[in-house]
Formats: C-alpha cells, sequence, structure tokens
C-alpha cells in the first residue's frame, strides 16, 4: 500500500493543494507522512521488518521452540503472543500519534508548505518545538487524541485480557470465575 502510494499516487501534489487536487485515496496524511519519499521508506521498513519477523518466526517455533509443556498447546501460544503483540504495540502507536503524528497535522492544518515541515524524528528530539505547536484538530475527521487515547485504553484492555483467558494447565483466570466472585452494586 505504501509502495503503490508513492509510486502511482498524486499524494504531494494533493497535500500542497488539497482544495483543487481530487485525493486517490490518501490515508497517509494521518500518519504524518509528508512526501513520497517517507512512502517508500515506509514501505522499504514495512518489507525488511516483515521479512525479519517472518524469519524469527520460523526459527521461534522450529529451531529453538520453549520447552514448557503449556506453550506446547496452540491455545496458550495463541493467547501469550496475542496479548503481547496487541497489548505492546498499542501504547507505542498511541505515542507516536501523540508525539508525531498529531504534530505534523498542525501544521498541515494552518496551511504550511509540507516541503518546509520538519521529519518526524525532529518533533521528538526538540522538545521546544513540540511545546510550541503541541495542536488542535479542526479536520473533519476523528480527533487524533481521541484516537490516541483508544489505543492506550485498548493496550491496557489486551494486557489484562491476555491473563484472563484460562488455559488447560491452569494458567490464567476463567471468565466465569471472575464474574461469580464480582460483588458489585448491580449484580
Amino acid at each position: 500500500m505504501y509502495f503503490h502510494g508513492a509510486r502511482f499516487f498524486n499524494y504531494e501534489a494533493w497535500l500542497s493543494d488539497p482544495t483543487h487536487i481530487g485525493p486517490s485515496a490518501q490515508i497517509w496524511r494521518a500518519s504524518g507522512i509528508t512526501s513520497e519519499l517517507q512512502l517508500y521508506c515506509t514501505a522499504i521498513g514495512a518489507f525488511v521488518f516483515a521479512a525479519i519477523m517472518l524469519f524469527a518466526g520460523w526459527f521461534h517455533y522450529h529451531q529453538a521452540s520453549p520447552k514448557f509443556a503449556w506453550f506446547q498447546d496452540v491455545e496458550s501460544m495463541l493467547n501469550h503472543h496475542l496479548a503481547g503483540l496487541l497489548g505492546l504495540w498499542s501504547p507505542s502507536w498511541a505515542g507516536n500519534q501523540v508525539h508525531v503524528y498529531l504534530l505534523i497535522n498542525q501544521f498541515l492544518n494552518v496551511g504550511v508548505d509540507p516541503k518546509e515541515i520538519p521529519l518526524p524524528l525532529e518533533f521528538i528530539v526538540n522538545r521546544d518545538l513540540f511545546a510550541q505547536i503541541y495542536p488542535y484538530p479542526v479536520i473533519g475527521g476523528l480527533w487524533l487524541t481521541g484516537i490516541a487515547y483508544h489505543h492506550l485504553a485498548i493496550a491496557i484492555l489486551f494486557l489484562i485480557a491476555g491473563h484472563m483467558y484460562r488455559t488447560n494447565w491452569g494458567i490464567g483466570h476463567g471468565i466465569k470465575d471472575i464474574l461469580e466472585a464480582h460483588k458489585g452494586p448491580f449484580t
């Protein structure tokens, strides 16, 4: 998707003049991407990371698989990996939205030329720049701060839910036991 966006779409022209140039499915503005070069770099980085993860998955499962009996169960393995993946991915995505995407979108909202916007790393390194332009959303979509809070909350939910699923070896908690033990005003 990123490669095709960089190669075939009119993204930079649309960013420069979004009222007169029709978009061709640009979804990268909310991600803080302001040039086709950044789209290319994202595509290459995603490809390399996917290859590394594919190799790591093969190595982890076939060469250096854990020998714990509870980890040999497919349900336990799935639960463990999904809780870690979703629970650790969401706060990193929320941090990226707050510290990078919101700032770049503030520049775009006030009409700064996309070529003059600093690189995303500059926002993380330069705290003065971050303090000067902390944004407010003026576009018609969802507020990015709301999306960031959503990802932070869902990270906590996934980390907690990852320990609630009862396996055959008694690891975790059963939802029935939790509900039966709950004594609240509405139960």
